[in-house]
Order: structure tokens, then C-alpha cells, then sequence
């Protein structure tokens, strides 16, 4: 009976997501003819000359001295973050074996509680 049940609420599915499908071939909406045009007609009319940047002239001396501090400075923020991230695991896993202690105890006693049960 299930067996059954199984394959109608199978056979019932496909046919659903085929009645939802259609024949149509998905690779034509993507050509290149049907999306470059909407978008050059979308840039066409503009004439306008790009602006120029006013802060933009004599940036090329200062990027070049701050890039070796910049490149310093990263690498301590690194270090003190792989520190931070070193002293955080040890005291984690100080933790675990804390709990792993004291669970264990417990699985002791209680072993011994039942066999000095046995015993008695």
C-alpha cells in the first residue's frame, strides 16, 4: 500500500512540473543582438564630456611614500590579530579539557557507584 501511495504521489509531481514547463529554447533571450541593443539605446544621447577630478592631481607622490607604512602597519595588526586568535584557542581548548575532566569524574563515579551496587 505504501508502495503504491509512493508512486502515485510521484507520477502525480512529474506530471505537475511538466504541465509547468515549456518547449520554448532558453539560449535565444540571451543572445548578444537582444541585450546590446537596449543598452546602447540607453547611452546613446548622452554628450556630455566626463569631469575632471580637482582632488585627484598630485595624489600619485603621496599613495606611493604610504604604501610601505601601510604595508607595515597591516602586517603588525596581522601579528597582534594571530596572537589574539592564538591566546583565544588556548583558552578554549583549557576549557574543553577542564569539562572533558570533569565529565570524565563523573563517568567514573558513576561506574563505581554501580558496581559497588552489585557488590552489595
Amino acid at each position: 500500500m505504501k508502495k503504491f501511495v509512493s508512486v502515485a504521489l510521484a507520477s502525480t509531481a512529474a506530471l505537475a512540473l511538466s504541465a509547468c514547463g515549456t518547449a520554448e529554447d532558453a539560449s535565444a533571450d540571451a543572445e548578444a543582438e537582444t541585450v546590446e541593443v537596449p543598452a546602447e539605446e540607453a547611452v546613446g544621447d548622452v554628450t556630455e564630456e566626463p569631469a575632471a577630478d580637482a582632488d585627484a592631481a598630485g595624489t600619485e607622490a603621496v599613495v606611493e611614500d604610504t604604501a610601505g607604512d601601510t604595508a607595515a602597519a597591516v602586517a603588525a595588526e596581522a601579528d597582534t590579530a594571530a596572537d589574539a586568535g592564538a591566546a583565544a584557542a588556548n583558552d578554549v581548548l583549557a576549557e574543553v579539557e577542564k569539562a572533558a575532566k570533569k565529565e570524565g569524574n563523573k563517568m567514573v563515579d558513576k561506574a563505581v557507584d554501580r558496581v559497588k551496587k552489585e557488590v552489595e
